[in-house]
């Protein structure tokens, strides 16, 4: 394998770390000789090791040598001291001579480079190898250092012809039973789930994490202007109330059926309104700030989906494409609800990545602007 394969292949380990790391980076190692990956490490959790300390742990556990190697690693070693030891200390302690690093460190909180550092004590550092993937990778540690809001993942599954469902507005399952599961991994994953109003009461959803993987269910999030009674049979009234949030307007917030729901337990929060709209940014600032929540998960219907473009709040795009065409003019669109705008005024992303997942085809997608 060549280089840059080399450190796709880093890219691919790092992203086991997801949901584990927050709020730092997640970060793939790898150990190479004469062209053979010798030993992996990945950044697993937060405080745990960092990806460098990882990989030079499992060589030696192997009986292989790191100063034999070239060290791979997706995100510039850390120079500083922090929960761990500068991982720079590290990889000179193991008698690596040569490093090949994805991207640079973009923490403004941090001073001093790990690469210059190496290289004024004779280590070998090539810079920028496979330089986007491994910066998207950092997308998510990016938006956290330079906002106070969480990072969004918007979910949307839909028809070749862009349908989500019919006009009814009745769904059923779009997606395969792979992309299914795919997204119950990401939703687990992720510490809030996003939906609109007419998802949560069409749907009756329960927004939990399906798999086996430990820990606690994603908080619940419903975007509405139209509160339910509290005593309305919807699961997460039911069953999940500590664990689910009405994002309304101010109004609805102190209306009698937001203080009915705020005494039974549930979070009801009023945002305030930009342009007509929900600032749905400030209510991810506030999951940040009081519940310590880095991802979301936003699987709402064409309007949240189009609020949430519109504001610039879709860090990452995924959508699950089905080999299916409804047909229909009136049918539920994936996007729906913005202004009129031509083609030339649209709003612009790039394909970040595509995947076979069962049936349909996953097309991920980021913001133009922020490439």
């Amino acid at each position: 394998m060549d280089a840059t394969e080399l450190m796709l292949r880093a890219v691919k380990l790092a992203r086991r770390g997801l949901g584990q790391t927050a709020p730092n980076p997640c970060v793939g190692a790898l150990l190479v000789a004469d062209g053979q990956v010798m030993a992996e490490g990945w950044h697993a959790r937060y405080g745990g090791p960092h990806a460098e300390v990882a990989v030079i742990a499992e060589a030696q556990a192997k009986g292989v040598d790191p100063a034999a190697c070239d060290l791979f690693v997706t995100l510039e070693p850390c120079n500083h001291q922090g929960k761990t030891p500068p991982c720079t200390e590290a990889v000179l302690a193991a008698g690596i001579r040569r490093v090949f690093i994805g991207t640079r460190d973009p923490n403004p909180d941090v001073t001093g480079g790990g690469a210059d550092f190496l290289r004024d004590r004779g280590v070998a550092v090539e810079l920028g190898v496979a330089e986007e993937a491994c910066r998207d990778l950092i997308a998510d540690f990016l938006t956290w250092k330079t906002t106070t809001r969480t990072y969004n993942f918007l979910k949307m599954a839909m028809t070749i012809d862009g349908k989500i469902a019919g006009r009814d507005g009745l769904r059923s399952a779009v997606s395969s039973e792979a992309s299914l599961a795919r997204v119950q991994e990401l939703r687990c994953r992720v510490d809030a789930v996003v939906i609109g109003g007419s998802t949560f009461r069409a749907d009756d959803p329960r927004l939990t994490c399906r798999q086996d993987v430990g820990g606690k269910d994603p908080y619940a999030v419903v975007v509405t202007g139209r509160l339910p009674e509290r005593d309305a049979a919807y699961h997460l009234l039911t069953h999940r109330a500590s664990r689910t949030i009405f994002w309304t307007s101010r109004e609805a917030e102190g209306s009698a059926r937001g203080q009915a729901l705020l005494e039974s337990g549930i979070r009801v929060w009023g945002l305030p309104e930009k342009s007509g709209h929900l600032d749905l940014a400030a209510g991810f600032s506030r999951l940040r700030r009081e519940l310590t929540a880095y991802h979301t998960l936003c699987e709402g219907g064409g309007r949240l989906a189009m609020s949430l473009v519109e504001q610039g709040l879709a860090d990452e795009l995924w959508l699950f494409v089905a080999p299916k065409i409804v047909g229909d003019e009136a049918a539920r669109h994936v996007f729906a609800g913005g202004p009129e705008r031509s083609i030339a005024e649209s709003l612009r992303f790039r394909v970040a990545g595509f995947e076979q997942s069962g049936a349909d085809v996953l097309m991920i997608y980021r913001p133009w602007e922020r490439s």
